[in-house]
């Protein structure tokens, strides 16, 4: 990276800049000057060409002179450059308000691309119909050569999408083009060696951001772990990933660690986070099926498939009765959700709160329980042992993460990284096949069904619905209000019209839901009979339903994604699967 190819003039005050110098974190470039009239609110970052307004207090950390800075998000920052392989992250870094990242496209930042990166048109800096996936908006400026990716909490979208609104390019842009789908990932198929993290007893631990793959390496090679949490997914993460690929969820598992993948989501409403789940525990209960569904997808596309746990990272709180009612709803959401996806479900917190009331209610029914606990308890002790809080008899069953100490700093092979140290006896569970029993699913055609509909289809639409969290009650063919309101519920989940109607869109996202493996011509089994299902309620027209990829399935998958602007190369992988879970 040239340094001629990097500047940026700040248009804030003379104190704000002093300030930020003087952190180390802001370096302004001394033949920098300011273009325009100094303004308060704003300060103008320019990088490869691609120039963009950033509120005047958000810091600007230049990679290249700060190359091992920690991209985190629960400050405002601005990132300019390729992250390095080794960077200074604390490992308890939850939170997130907002921020950019703006690096150079590069095979290795290619991979970080998902099927929801926008591309701005030709000689454009900008992409106003950019979507957010996971609180991450991201957009590939082709022109100037850049990845940027922005990070927000709902509170914050709004303000980062204005700032993404004022991306110009400058004469000193030059192109790169985004490597194609196959490029970025390297290979046809990438997947983790099995669920994670499996059965495994030992020493782990976890880290903000997923360290480099020369780190793993000399980790693997010298420490006496064998085991790492990663942070899949969550609107509240702190940090960044730029390592975080199929590619490196492949690697790490071939060479035999087991990775036990987090997500961190909306916090206990009795705390002071800006993301909390609601008070109310049926919206709470919906607030987890969502967060699951948004786990089970960043899961597939990593390559974790079903079978796996993932964990809801749930800080420590100061517990009372509606705040506990809270929580375990909104995790009886996310373990539901999780099982319909042939997930297991964990939950992470402090063993003096979220865990302690979790045990507390352990044989309550009106609660769906987790499959595993992982629990903070810093008293150094290597065990699953939870004292006073958890009977030894719950969650006994190979069952326990025991995150023992807590924000150190371990060096091996020459790599640092700020850690928690965990003990795992995890073993495989029995995780529920996602299956919607009892009911006929296979139809000819996916009629829209509605309050005062009855018959088969009914039954089918209120045990999808059902087996997606959304609780109907029994499945009796009769479209009551219960059914209305899981309809409705559903909806809200996946951005649509929140009507209560199960028409083609609803039908769409219902049918496909589940894990998003890829298929494609020659491929058989349960997926392949979802995406038949699925593309007969969505194109309205009748795919042989039958388990099996043709070149009927073949040309009705071709046909889906031409008309929803995919590419139509007729595979069903995470673009497509995205696109008909959500009712395209």
């Amino acid at each position: 990276m040239s340094s001629s190819r990097m500047t940026w003039r700040a248009r804030a005050t003379t104190a704000v800049l002093a300030v930020l110098a003087g952190t180390g974190a802001l370096a302004v470039p001394g033949s920098a000057q300011a273009a325009s009239p100094p303004e308060r609110d704003q300060q103008t970052v320019t990088y490869h060409g691609y120039r963009v307004d950033v509120p005047a207090d958000w810091t600007v950390v230049d990679l290249t002179e700060n190359p091992r800075a920690c991209l985190r998000f629960d400050r405002p920052a601005v990132y300019l450059g390729a992250p390095a392989d080794q960077n200074d992250c604390p490992s308890r870094v939850v939170g997130r308000t907002a921020g950019l990242v703006v690096e150079p496209i590069t095979a290795r930042s290619a991979r970080l691309t998902t099927a929801v990166t926008a591309r701005t048109p030709r000689g454009r800096a900008t992409a106003p119909s950019a979507v957010s996936d996971n609180g991450t908006i991201q957009v590939a400026v082709e022109d100037a050569g850049v990845l940027v990716t922005a990070a927000h909490t709902p509170a914050t979208e709004k303000t980062v999408r204005g700032v993404l609104a004022t991306a110009e390019l400058t004469a000193g842009a030059e192109r790169t083009e985004l490597p194609g789908a196959a490029q970025r990932s390297g290979t046809a198929s990438l997947a983790a060696a099995g669920p994670q993290p499996g059965s495994y007893l030992g020493k782990g631990f976890d880290a903000c951001a997923a360290p480099s793959q020369a780190a793993m390496n000399a980790w693997e090679a010298s420490s006496p772990y064998s085991a790492i949490g990663v942070y899949i997914s969550g609107s509240f993460r702190g940090c960044a990933q730029p390592n975080l690929t199929a590619s490196w969820v492949t690697a790490q598992t071939s060479n035999g660690w087991r990775l036990f993948p987090i997500d961190v989501g909306r916090q206990a409403p009795c705390t002071n986070y800006s993301l909390k789940m609601s008070a109310d525990p049926a919206t709470a209960k919906s607030q987890g099926v969502s967060a699951a569904a948004t786990a089970v997808t960043a899961a597939s596309n990593l390559g974790i498939p079903s079978g796996s746990a993932i964990y809801s990272d749930i800080e420590a709180y100061t517990s009372t009765a509606s705040c506990k009612a809270a929580v375990l709803s909104y995790l009886s959401g996310w373990t539901q959700r999780l099982h319909s996806s042939g997930y297991l479900s964990g939950f992470y917190s402090s063993a003096a709160s979220g865990i302690k009331d979790a045990a507390a209610e352990y044989n309550n029914s009106a609660y769906t329980r987790v499959d595993h606990l992982f629990y903070a308890w810093w008293n150094s002790a290597a065990d699953t042992n939870t004292g006073t809080y958890v009977p030894s008899t719950y969650w006994a069953g190979h069952q326990r993460i025991h995150q023992y100490v807590g924000e150190v700093t371990e060096s091996y092979g020459g790599y640092s990284i700020n850690i928690d140290r965990d003990y795992l006896d995890l073993g495989t569970g029995t995780p529920p096949a996602p299956s919607c029993s009892g009911a006929n699913l296979d139809f000819t055609a996916y009629t829209t069904v509605q309050s005062g509909s009855s018959g088969d289809l009914v039954k089918a639409a209120q045990c999808l619905l059902k087996a997606a969290g959304y609780d109907p009650g029994t499945p009796d063919g009769v479209f009551g209000s219960a059914t209305t309101t899981a309809a409705k519920n559903f909806q809200a989940a996946k951005g649509l019209a929140a009507d209560g109607a199960v028409g083609p869109k609803t039908w769409t996202a219902l049918l496909s839901r589940g894990a998003t493996t890829t298929v494609q011509s020659g491929s058989t089994g349960e997926a392949v009979t979802r995406v038949q299902r699925a593309l007969t309620a969505a194109l309205g027209r009748t795919v042989g339903i039958d388990g099996v990829f043709g070149s009927g399935t073949g040309q009705a998958v071709r046909d889906y994604q031409s008309s929803r602007g995919l590419s139509a190369d007729g595979i069903v992988g995470p673009g497509t699967w995205g696109a008909l879970q959500s009712g395209k």
